[in-house]
Protein backbone atom coordinates (compact mmCIF):
# COMPACT_ATOMS: atom_id res chain seq x y z
CA UNK A 1 0.00 0.00 0.00
CA UNK A 2 1.14 3.24 -0.97
CA UNK A 3 1.46 6.18 1.59
CA UNK A 4 -1.71 8.35 0.93
CA UNK A 5 -0.24 11.65 1.78
CA UNK A 6 0.51 11.98 -2.12
CA UNK A 7 -2.71 11.42 -3.20
CA UNK A 8 -5.54 13.46 -4.31
CA UNK A 9 -4.54 14.31 -7.56
CA UNK A 10 -6.79 13.03 -9.60
CA UNK A 11 -10.35 12.68 -7.95
CA UNK A 12 -11.64 9.41 -9.09
CA UNK A 13 -8.92 7.23 -8.72
CA UNK A 14 -7.91 8.84 -5.52
CA UNK A 15 -11.09 8.26 -3.98
CA UNK A 16 -10.84 4.41 -5.43
CA UNK A 17 -7.41 4.33 -3.65
CA UNK A 18 -8.49 5.35 -0.50
CA UNK A 19 -11.16 3.71 0.24
CA UNK A 20 -9.09 0.20 -0.88
CA UNK A 21 -6.60 1.67 1.23
CA UNK A 22 -8.67 1.67 4.26
CA UNK A 23 -10.53 -1.86 4.01
CA UNK A 24 -7.17 -3.20 3.25
CA UNK A 25 -6.51 -1.13 6.85
CA UNK A 26 -9.39 -2.68 8.12
CA UNK A 27 -8.42 -6.42 7.74
CA UNK A 28 -5.02 -5.50 8.72
CA UNK A 29 -6.50 -4.41 12.00
CA UNK A 30 -8.83 -7.36 12.78
CA UNK A 31 -6.46 -10.67 11.24
CA UNK A 32 -3.25 -9.29 13.10
CA UNK A 33 -3.39 -7.42 16.95
CA UNK A 34 -0.91 -4.86 17.97
CA UNK A 35 0.83 -6.40 21.23
CA UNK A 36 1.30 -3.55 23.94
CA UNK A 37 5.38 -4.20 22.73
CA UNK A 38 3.92 -2.66 19.37
CA UNK A 39 1.98 0.16 20.64
CA UNK A 40 5.11 0.99 23.15
CA UNK A 41 7.08 1.23 19.84
CA UNK A 42 4.43 3.15 18.01
CA UNK A 43 4.39 5.94 20.36
CA UNK A 44 8.05 5.80 21.40
CA UNK A 45 8.49 6.65 17.52
CA UNK A 46 5.88 9.39 17.51
CA UNK A 47 7.84 11.07 20.34
CA UNK A 48 10.84 11.01 18.36
CA UNK A 49 9.68 12.06 15.35
CA UNK A 50 8.62 16.00 17.69
CA UNK A 51 11.53 15.70 19.42
CA UNK A 52 14.04 15.19 16.20
CA UNK A 53 11.76 17.60 13.99
CA UNK A 54 10.83 20.12 16.09
CA UNK A 55 12.46 23.04 14.80
CA UNK A 56 11.42 22.41 10.75
CA UNK A 57 8.00 21.94 11.89
CA UNK A 58 8.42 25.59 14.02
CA UNK A 59 9.29 26.70 10.82
CA UNK A 60 6.60 25.30 8.43
CA UNK A 61 3.81 26.41 10.45
CA UNK A 62 4.95 29.97 11.19
CA UNK A 63 5.20 30.09 7.39
CA UNK A 64 1.61 29.05 7.56
CA UNK A 65 0.24 31.76 10.04
CA UNK A 66 2.51 34.33 8.30
CA UNK A 67 3.70 34.40 11.83
CA UNK A 68 3.65 32.17 14.96
CA UNK A 69 5.94 32.36 17.76
CA UNK A 70 7.99 29.29 17.76
CA UNK A 71 7.42 29.08 21.69
CA UNK A 72 3.96 29.23 20.71
CA UNK A 73 4.73 25.99 18.99
CA UNK A 74 6.85 24.71 20.98
CA UNK A 75 5.12 24.46 23.94
CA UNK A 76 1.71 24.07 23.16
CA UNK A 77 1.81 21.62 19.90
CA UNK A 78 5.18 19.75 20.53
CA UNK A 79 5.53 19.64 24.89
CA UNK A 80 1.74 19.22 24.84
CA UNK A 81 1.72 15.94 22.28
CA UNK A 82 5.01 14.66 24.24
CA UNK A 83 3.50 14.69 27.33
CA UNK A 84 -0.03 12.89 25.93
CA UNK A 85 2.05 10.53 24.02
CA UNK A 86 4.07 10.19 27.27
CA UNK A 87 1.34 9.48 29.37
CA UNK A 88 -0.28 6.78 27.92
CA UNK A 89 3.32 4.84 27.92
CA UNK A 90 2.66 5.23 31.44
CA UNK A 91 -0.60 4.08 31.70
CA UNK A 92 -0.63 1.56 29.14
CA UNK A 93 0.05 -1.67 30.87
CA UNK A 94 -2.60 -0.72 33.38
CA UNK A 95 -5.52 0.74 30.71
CA UNK A 96 -5.07 -2.66 28.96
CA UNK A 97 -5.52 -5.26 31.12
CA UNK A 98 -8.96 -7.14 31.50
CA UNK A 99 -10.99 -5.53 34.58
CA UNK A 100 -12.74 -8.25 36.78
CA UNK A 101 -16.43 -7.44 37.00
CA UNK A 102 -19.22 -9.22 39.67
CA UNK A 103 -21.74 -11.59 38.79
CA UNK A 104 -24.94 -12.55 40.72
CA UNK A 105 -24.78 -16.07 40.13
CA UNK A 106 -22.60 -18.74 41.71
CA UNK A 107 -19.24 -19.84 40.40
CA UNK A 108 -19.45 -18.11 37.40
CA UNK A 109 -17.07 -15.23 36.12
CA UNK A 110 -17.64 -11.89 34.66
CA UNK A 111 -14.60 -9.81 33.02
CA UNK A 112 -14.21 -7.40 30.18
CA UNK A 113 -11.66 -6.92 27.92
CA UNK A 114 -10.58 -3.65 25.78
CA UNK A 115 -10.78 -4.45 22.45
CA UNK A 116 -9.21 -1.89 19.46
CA UNK A 117 -11.69 -0.52 16.86
CA UNK A 118 -10.07 -1.21 14.41
CA UNK A 119 -8.90 2.05 11.72
CA UNK A 120 -9.74 5.53 13.63
CA UNK A 121 -9.95 8.60 11.37
CA UNK A 122 -8.77 11.90 13.18
CA UNK A 123 -9.09 15.17 11.35
CA UNK A 124 -6.91 17.50 12.55
CA UNK A 125 -7.64 21.25 12.66
CA UNK A 126 -5.25 24.13 12.00
CA UNK A 127 -4.58 26.17 15.19
CA UNK A 128 -3.13 23.63 16.84
CA UNK A 129 -1.87 21.55 14.38
CA UNK A 130 0.02 18.69 15.95
CA UNK A 131 -0.90 18.30 19.41
CA UNK A 132 -4.47 17.94 18.20
CA UNK A 133 -3.18 15.16 15.99
CA UNK A 134 -0.87 13.32 18.18
CA UNK A 135 -3.14 13.90 21.77
CA UNK A 136 -6.04 11.87 19.99
CA UNK A 137 -3.59 9.66 18.31
CA UNK A 138 -2.01 8.86 21.29
CA UNK A 139 -5.02 7.19 22.79
CA UNK A 140 -5.61 5.72 19.53
CA UNK A 141 -2.50 3.64 19.34
CA UNK A 142 -2.61 3.07 23.23
CA UNK A 143 -5.89 1.33 22.67
CA UNK A 144 -4.00 -0.73 19.50
CA UNK A 145 -5.81 0.67 16.38
CA UNK A 146 -4.33 2.08 13.33
CA UNK A 147 -4.73 5.60 12.16
CA UNK A 148 -5.72 7.48 8.52
CA UNK A 149 -5.38 11.26 9.62
CA UNK A 150 -6.73 14.24 7.30
CA UNK A 151 -4.48 17.27 8.41
CA UNK A 152 -5.96 20.91 7.77
CA UNK A 153 -5.62 22.46 4.26
CA UNK A 154 -5.06 25.77 5.97
CA UNK A 155 -1.71 24.75 7.13
CA UNK A 156 0.12 23.29 3.94
CA UNK A 157 3.35 23.60 4.90
CA UNK A 158 2.74 22.10 8.00
CA UNK A 159 0.53 19.16 7.18
CA UNK A 160 3.00 18.25 4.36
CA UNK A 161 5.96 18.30 6.41
CA UNK A 162 3.69 16.10 9.22
CA UNK A 163 2.58 13.83 6.81
CA UNK A 164 6.20 13.47 5.00
CA UNK A 165 7.09 12.76 8.89
CA UNK A 166 4.97 10.07 9.58
CA UNK A 167 5.40 8.53 6.15
CA UNK A 168 9.40 8.32 7.84
CA UNK A 169 8.31 7.09 11.01
CA UNK A 170 5.41 4.63 10.46
CA UNK A 171 4.39 2.10 7.84
CA UNK A 172 1.46 2.71 6.20
CA UNK A 173 -0.11 -0.42 7.93
CA UNK A 174 0.40 1.33 11.00
CA UNK A 175 -0.56 5.27 10.51
CA UNK A 176 -1.29 6.52 7.68
CA UNK A 177 -2.04 10.44 6.18
CA UNK A 178 -4.23 12.08 3.42
CA UNK A 179 -4.00 15.66 2.20
CA UNK A 180 -6.43 17.74 0.23
CA UNK A 181 -9.11 20.59 0.51
CA UNK A 182 -12.22 20.92 1.67
CA UNK A 183 -13.81 18.35 -0.79
CA UNK A 184 -11.40 15.82 0.07
CA UNK A 185 -12.44 16.33 3.91
CA UNK A 186 -16.06 15.74 3.25
CA UNK A 187 -14.99 12.88 1.59
CA UNK A 188 -12.59 11.59 4.40
CA UNK A 189 -15.88 12.15 7.05
CA UNK A 190 -17.83 9.90 4.88
CA UNK A 191 -15.70 6.85 5.12
CA UNK A 192 -16.60 4.14 6.79
CA UNK A 193 -14.01 4.24 9.52
CA UNK A 194 -14.01 2.62 13.24
CA UNK A 195 -14.32 5.71 14.26
CA UNK A 196 -13.79 9.11 13.76
CA UNK A 197 -12.61 11.93 15.46
CA UNK A 198 -12.93 15.96 14.20
CA UNK A 199 -11.92 18.85 15.77
CA UNK A 200 -13.18 22.28 14.53
CA UNK A 201 -16.40 24.59 14.31
CA UNK A 202 -19.76 23.16 15.51
CA UNK A 203 -21.07 24.21 11.99
CA UNK A 204 -18.72 22.19 10.21
CA UNK A 205 -18.98 19.18 13.48
CA UNK A 206 -22.90 18.73 11.97
CA UNK A 207 -21.41 18.20 8.65
CA UNK A 208 -18.81 15.48 9.74
CA UNK A 209 -21.69 14.23 11.76
CA UNK A 210 -24.23 13.38 8.85
CA UNK A 211 -21.70 12.27 6.63
CA UNK A 212 -20.44 9.84 9.35
CA UNK A 213 -24.08 8.48 10.01
CA UNK A 214 -24.13 6.62 6.88
CA UNK A 215 -21.93 4.32 7.74
CA UNK A 216 -22.82 4.62 11.51
CA UNK A 217 -19.24 5.58 12.33
CA UNK A 218 -19.27 6.67 15.89
CA UNK A 219 -17.73 10.22 16.59
CA UNK A 220 -15.71 12.28 18.84
CA UNK A 221 -16.31 16.18 17.63
CA UNK A 222 -14.21 19.07 20.16
CA UNK A 223 -16.21 21.87 18.81
CA UNK A 224 -15.03 24.51 21.23
CA UNK A 225 -18.20 27.35 21.34
CA UNK A 226 -17.94 30.51 23.83
CA UNK A 227 -16.31 30.00 26.93
CA UNK A 228 -16.86 32.41 29.74
CA UNK A 229 -15.07 33.48 32.40
CA UNK A 230 -16.90 34.45 35.20
CA UNK A 231 -15.32 36.60 37.79
CA UNK A 232 -16.72 37.34 41.47
CA UNK A 233 -16.74 40.15 43.76
CA UNK A 234 -14.02 37.98 46.14
CA UNK A 235 -11.64 37.51 43.11
CA UNK A 236 -8.30 38.88 42.94
CA UNK A 237 -8.39 41.09 40.16
CA UNK A 238 -4.88 41.33 38.68
CA UNK A 239 -4.21 37.39 39.05
CA UNK A 240 -7.42 37.10 36.92
CA UNK A 241 -6.77 39.44 34.42
CA UNK A 242 -3.36 38.28 33.73
CA UNK A 243 -4.33 34.86 33.12
CA UNK A 244 -7.26 35.35 31.29
CA UNK A 245 -5.37 37.76 29.17
CA UNK A 246 -2.33 35.37 28.88
CA UNK A 247 -5.31 32.95 27.52
CA UNK A 248 -6.67 35.44 24.69
CA UNK A 249 -3.56 36.44 23.22
CA UNK A 250 -1.86 33.07 22.97
CA UNK A 251 -1.87 32.17 19.69
CA UNK A 252 -3.26 35.60 19.19
CA UNK A 253 -6.61 33.75 20.76
CA UNK A 254 -6.81 30.96 18.01
CA UNK A 255 -7.80 28.27 21.03
CA UNK A 256 -11.17 26.81 20.84
CA UNK A 257 -11.22 26.88 24.73
CA UNK A 258 -9.64 30.44 24.74
CA UNK A 259 -12.16 32.77 27.33
CA UNK A 260 -14.69 34.33 24.49
CA UNK A 261 -16.30 36.96 26.75
CA UNK A 262 -16.27 38.08 30.82
CA UNK A 263 -18.66 38.39 32.96
CA UNK A 264 -17.63 40.69 35.88
CA UNK A 265 -19.56 43.06 38.70
CA UNK A 266 -20.49 46.43 37.38
CA UNK A 267 -18.52 48.03 40.29
CA UNK A 268 -14.87 46.88 39.84
CA UNK A 269 -15.30 46.22 35.96
CA UNK A 270 -12.75 49.37 35.57
CA UNK A 271 -10.47 48.14 37.86
CA UNK A 272 -10.79 44.72 36.01
CA UNK A 273 -9.82 46.69 32.66
CA UNK A 274 -6.88 48.79 33.52
CA UNK A 275 -5.17 45.37 35.16
CA UNK A 276 -5.87 43.64 31.77
CA UNK A 277 -4.31 46.86 29.40
CA UNK A 278 -1.59 47.43 31.99
CA UNK A 279 -0.69 43.50 31.84
CA UNK A 280 -0.53 43.30 27.69
CA UNK A 281 1.55 46.41 27.73
CA UNK A 282 4.03 44.75 30.15
CA UNK A 283 4.61 41.89 28.26
CA UNK A 284 3.70 42.38 24.72
CA UNK A 285 4.13 46.01 24.26
CA UNK A 286 3.72 46.47 20.16
CA UNK A 287 1.97 43.98 18.66
CA UNK A 288 2.54 45.10 14.56
CA UNK A 289 6.36 43.81 14.96
CA UNK A 290 6.56 41.53 17.99
CA UNK A 291 8.05 38.29 17.44
CA UNK A 292 6.08 36.67 20.57
CA UNK A 293 2.54 37.56 19.10
CA UNK A 294 1.43 35.03 16.58
CA UNK A 295 -0.93 36.48 13.36
CA UNK A 296 -3.77 35.55 12.58
CA UNK A 297 -4.04 32.47 10.38
CA UNK A 298 -5.34 33.80 6.59
CA UNK A 299 -6.96 36.85 5.11
CA UNK A 300 -10.45 35.36 5.67
CA UNK A 301 -10.22 35.11 9.60
CA UNK A 302 -8.46 38.66 9.69
CA UNK A 303 -12.08 40.04 7.53
CA UNK A 304 -14.15 38.13 9.63
CA UNK A 305 -13.06 39.64 12.88
CA UNK A 306 -12.54 42.94 11.40
CA UNK A 307 -16.29 42.56 10.78
CA UNK A 308 -17.24 41.35 14.29
CA UNK A 309 -15.68 44.44 15.46
CA UNK A 310 -16.98 46.72 13.06
CA UNK A 311 -20.80 45.33 14.14
CA UNK A 312 -19.93 45.12 18.30
CA UNK A 313 -19.20 48.96 17.80
CA UNK A 314 -22.15 49.98 16.72
CA UNK A 315 -23.68 48.23 19.78
CA UNK A 316 -21.20 48.45 22.92
CA UNK A 317 -20.35 51.03 25.65
CA UNK A 318 -16.98 51.08 24.45
CA UNK A 319 -13.89 50.03 22.65
CA UNK A 320 -10.44 49.57 24.28
CA UNK A 321 -7.13 49.80 22.34
CA UNK A 322 -4.02 47.80 24.25
CA UNK A 323 -2.14 50.57 22.36
CA UNK A 324 -2.34 52.92 19.67
CA UNK A 325 -0.93 51.25 17.06
CA UNK A 326 -3.09 50.43 14.39
CA UNK A 327 -3.72 47.10 12.33
CA UNK A 328 -1.66 45.43 9.76
CA UNK A 329 -4.73 43.60 8.48
CA UNK A 330 -2.70 42.24 5.75
CA UNK A 331 -0.41 40.60 7.46
CA UNK A 332 -2.60 39.37 10.09
CA UNK A 333 -1.53 41.65 12.99
CA UNK A 334 -4.25 42.62 15.22
CA UNK A 335 -4.05 44.73 17.98
CA UNK A 336 -5.83 43.31 21.01
CA UNK A 337 -9.27 44.80 22.06
CA UNK A 338 -11.16 44.96 25.48
CA UNK A 339 -15.47 45.39 24.23
CA UNK A 340 -17.38 46.58 26.78
CA UNK A 341 -21.00 45.78 27.46
CA UNK A 342 -21.66 44.65 23.73
CA UNK A 343 -25.16 44.19 22.75
CA UNK A 344 -26.67 40.19 22.91
CA UNK A 345 -27.49 40.25 19.50
CA UNK A 346 -24.15 41.78 18.14
CA UNK A 347 -22.50 39.44 16.33
CA UNK A 348 -19.51 38.93 18.96
CA UNK A 349 -21.62 37.55 21.13
CA UNK A 350 -23.67 35.16 18.84
CA UNK A 351 -20.57 33.32 17.46
CA UNK A 352 -17.05 31.91 18.27
CA UNK A 353 -14.66 34.78 18.44
CA UNK A 354 -11.43 32.62 17.90
CA UNK A 355 -8.85 35.67 18.00
CA UNK A 356 -7.58 38.30 19.90
CA UNK A 357 -11.32 40.67 20.59
CA UNK A 358 -12.51 40.22 24.62
CA UNK A 359 -16.36 41.20 25.62
CA UNK A 360 -16.60 42.24 28.74
CA UNK A 361 -20.33 41.95 30.59
CA UNK A 362 -20.93 43.62 33.72
CA UNK A 363 -23.72 42.32 36.25
CA UNK A 364 -25.16 43.32 39.29
CA UNK A 365 -25.34 39.86 41.28
CA UNK A 366 -24.45 36.19 40.33
CA UNK A 367 -27.80 35.34 39.44
CA UNK A 368 -27.49 37.12 35.92
CA UNK A 369 -24.37 35.05 34.90
CA UNK A 370 -26.52 32.10 36.35
CA UNK A 371 -29.47 32.98 33.73
CA UNK A 372 -26.75 33.95 31.12
CA UNK A 373 -25.03 30.65 31.16
CA UNK A 374 -28.51 28.18 31.22
CA UNK A 375 -30.30 30.03 28.50
CA UNK A 376 -27.46 29.79 25.96
CA UNK A 377 -25.21 26.32 24.38
CA UNK A 378 -23.07 24.54 26.91
CA UNK A 379 -19.84 25.68 26.45
CA UNK A 380 -16.18 23.72 25.81
CA UNK A 381 -15.24 25.28 29.25
CA UNK A 382 -16.24 27.48 32.22
CA UNK A 383 -13.90 29.56 34.17
CA UNK A 384 -14.40 30.69 37.51
CA UNK A 385 -12.50 33.61 39.66
CA UNK A 386 -13.27 34.22 43.20
CA UNK A 387 -12.53 33.30 46.51
CA UNK A 388 -15.77 32.11 47.72
CA UNK A 389 -15.38 28.14 46.99
CA UNK A 390 -19.61 28.01 48.18
CA UNK A 391 -20.13 30.39 44.33
CA UNK A 392 -18.06 28.42 42.86
CA UNK A 393 -19.70 24.87 43.90
CA UNK A 394 -22.90 26.56 43.21
CA UNK A 395 -22.37 27.20 39.97
CA UNK A 396 -20.63 23.99 39.22
CA UNK A 397 -24.02 22.60 40.46
CA UNK A 398 -26.11 25.25 38.33
CA UNK A 399 -23.83 25.27 34.96
CA UNK A 400 -23.07 22.90 32.24
CA UNK A 401 -20.07 22.34 30.28
CA UNK A 402 -17.38 20.43 29.22
CA UNK A 403 -15.24 21.33 32.08
CA UNK A 404 -15.19 23.86 35.19
CA UNK A 405 -12.17 25.48 36.31
CA UNK A 406 -11.69 27.54 39.50
CA UNK A 407 -9.18 30.21 39.35
CA UNK A 408 -7.43 29.88 36.26
CA UNK A 409 -7.93 29.26 32.30
CA UNK A 410 -6.83 26.90 29.91
CA UNK A 411 -4.30 24.60 32.25
CA UNK A 412 -6.70 21.71 32.90
CA UNK A 413 -5.65 20.74 29.27
CA UNK A 414 -2.46 19.91 30.73
CA UNK A 415 -3.35 17.37 33.10
CA UNK A 416 -4.09 14.07 31.21
CA UNK A 417 -5.88 12.39 33.76
CA UNK A 418 -8.63 14.47 32.88
CA UNK A 419 -11.03 13.54 30.24
CA UNK A 420 -11.18 16.49 27.67
CA UNK A 421 -14.49 16.95 25.29
CA UNK A 422 -17.63 19.10 25.27
CA UNK A 423 -21.18 18.75 25.72
CA UNK A 424 -24.03 19.58 23.44
CA UNK A 425 -22.86 22.13 20.77
CA UNK A 426 -19.35 22.23 22.24
CA UNK A 427 -18.72 18.58 21.45
CA UNK A 428 -19.22 15.02 22.19
CA UNK A 429 -16.99 12.44 23.42
CA UNK A 430 -13.89 13.04 25.74
CA UNK A 431 -10.31 12.08 25.09
CA UNK A 432 -6.95 11.95 27.14
CA UNK A 433 -5.01 9.23 29.11
CA UNK A 434 -7.55 6.48 30.35
CA UNK A 435 -10.20 8.43 29.24
CA UNK A 436 -8.90 8.32 25.48
CA UNK A 437 -8.06 5.01 26.04
CA UNK A 438 -11.74 3.78 27.01
CA UNK A 439 -13.00 6.13 23.73
CA UNK A 440 -10.45 4.17 21.20
CA UNK A 441 -11.57 0.82 22.72
CA UNK A 442 -14.03 -1.21 22.42
CA UNK A 443 -14.66 -2.82 25.81
CA UNK A 444 -16.16 -6.60 25.18
CA UNK A 445 -17.87 -8.48 28.28
CA UNK A 446 -17.04 -11.69 28.93
CA UNK A 447 -18.81 -14.08 30.73
CA UNK A 448 -18.04 -17.47 31.69
CA UNK A 449 -20.87 -19.98 32.89
CA UNK A 450 -20.58 -22.25 36.09
CA UNK A 451 -20.93 -25.94 36.39
CA UNK A 452 -24.78 -25.47 37.43
CA UNK A 453 -25.46 -23.12 34.82
CA UNK A 454 -27.96 -21.36 37.22
CA UNK A 455 -28.76 -18.41 35.05
CA UNK A 456 -29.51 -20.37 32.27
CA UNK A 457 -31.67 -23.19 33.82
CA UNK A 458 -33.89 -20.76 35.57
CA UNK A 459 -35.43 -19.51 31.57
CA UNK A 460 -36.55 -22.67 30.68
CA UNK A 461 -39.96 -25.02 32.08
CA UNK A 462 -40.85 -25.90 33.54
CA UNK A 463 -41.39 -23.45 36.21
CA UNK A 464 -42.00 -25.55 39.43
CA UNK A 465 -42.21 -25.04 43.00
CA UNK A 466 -38.47 -24.97 43.24
CA UNK A 467 -37.41 -22.73 40.45
CA UNK A 468 -39.94 -20.40 41.45
CA UNK A 469 -38.13 -20.36 44.75
CA UNK A 470 -34.92 -19.75 43.39
CA UNK A 471 -35.93 -17.00 41.26
CA UNK A 472 -37.67 -15.03 43.83
CA UNK A 473 -34.53 -15.32 46.51
CA UNK A 474 -32.62 -13.72 43.43
CA UNK A 475 -35.27 -10.77 44.08
CA UNK A 476 -35.22 -10.62 47.78
CA UNK A 477 -31.30 -10.91 47.96
CA UNK A 478 -31.20 -7.07 46.08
Amino acid sequence: MTNLSILFNNQNSDIHTVSAALLNLRHKSRAVLLSNEQRYSLLKRSILLLQENQEDLCEAYSLDFGHRAHANTLLSDILGSIDALKHSIDGLDIWSRDEHRESPFPGTQSYVQYRPLGVIGIMSPWNFPLVLTFGPLSGVIAAGNRAIIKPSELTPNGSQLMCKLIAEYFSPEEISTVQGDTAVSAFFASLPFDHLVFTGSSATGKHVMRAAADNLTPVTLELGGKSPAIISQSADLKKAAEKIMTAKLFNAGQICIAPDYVMIPETIVEEFIAYAVDFLQDTYGSYRNNPDYTSVINTTHTRRLNELLDDAMTCCERVILVNNEPDLLSEGRMNPRIILNPSDKSRIMQEEIFGPLLPVITYKNPDEYIERLQKNEKPLALYFFGGNKEEFHELSCKSDSGAIIFNDVMSHVLVHDLPFGGVGHSGMGAYHGQDGFRRFSHTRAIYIQSDTALSHSLMHPPFNNEKLKQITDLISRS
